[in-house]
């Protein structure tokens, strides 16, 4: 599997074991460039969307997605020719601190002013542990990493950083290293939803529209709700519309 996604050079690929008669269970494995994920958060999606389209018809389907940090549940609606709305249950959300390294503007080529006045980072986590670091309107557009922050961000427990400005609903993430910039990012969505419910910038179970790369060419629109009081949150949803664009056979492994 690992191989595989080497060699098809996406930044995500998740691989199905169908695990109850049914169809509607599945074992779901996730790797990107370097390694397997414990979750990711839109190739879960896409891929109930593509079963969905294997499976056909116009009902609402419920898919349960068995991963290496928790199994989750996706709901399905077709909406049109290879065209679906998939929604997923991440579940509840862990809150692991809220960190503040002196320096935390730089490690994003921001300076201190950039850093939101009132909301402050913490370590989230619905599978993956990420740092949310709430920003100024008009920061996203000048971050850039320009060095691995990977070590930095071990220290605090988390193992990727998302940028938000959570007034205009906006973020960004890139790969450790800076290279690849995601375009939009399922597993950190939920956090966020988390993150914004906790601080009572959104109500429960209020659904709200989160964009993302817009800032690499490549806008996107997740909505993201999290249900429960800002002490107890009980889950966290994402969803977004699917397109089935492709599919194709692999005639051999690579070597």
């Amino acid at each position: 599997m690992q191989r595989i996604t080497e060699e098809m050079r996406h930044f995500e690929s998740i691989f199905l074991q169908e695990m109850n008669g049914g169809g509607t269970t599945w074992r779901a494995r996730v790797f990107d460039l370097t390694e397997e994920l414990d979750f990711a958060g839109h190739p879960v999606i896409g891929a109930a969307s593509v079963l969905h389209a294997m499976a056909g018809g116009d009902t609402d389907r419920t898919w349960s997605m068995e991963l290496k940090a928790r199994t989750v549940e996706v709901v399905t609606k077709r909406r049109g020719r290879f065209r679906y709305e998939s929604v997923l249950d991440q579940g509840a959300p862990e809150f692991l601190g809220r960190p503040e390294p002196d320096d935390l503007a730089s490690w994003f080529s921001l300076d201190e002013e950039d850093l939101h006045a009132e909301l402050r980072p913490e370590v989230v986590s619905t599978g993956l542990r990420y740092l949310i670091v709430p920003v100024r309107r008009g920061a996203l557009a000048r971050a850039r990493i320009t060095s691995d922050i990977g070590q930095r961000l071990e220290g605090f427990g988390a193992q990727f950083a998302y940028l938000l400005d959570a007034d205009g609903l906006e973020g960004r993430h890139w790969n450790n290293d800076g290279i690849v910039e995601d375009v939009a990012t399922g597993s950190a969505a939920g956090c966020v939803a988390a993150y914004l419910r906790r601080h009572e910038r959104v109500e429960d179970g209020e659904r709200r529209a989160l964009r993302q790369g817009q800032h690499c060419g490549r806008p996107s629109e997740m909505t993201i709700s999290a249900h429960g009081s800002p002490e107890h949150i009980t889950s966290v949803q994402v969803g977004g519309e699917v397109a089935v664009v492709a599919h194709g056979r692999l005639e051999g492994l690579p070597q």
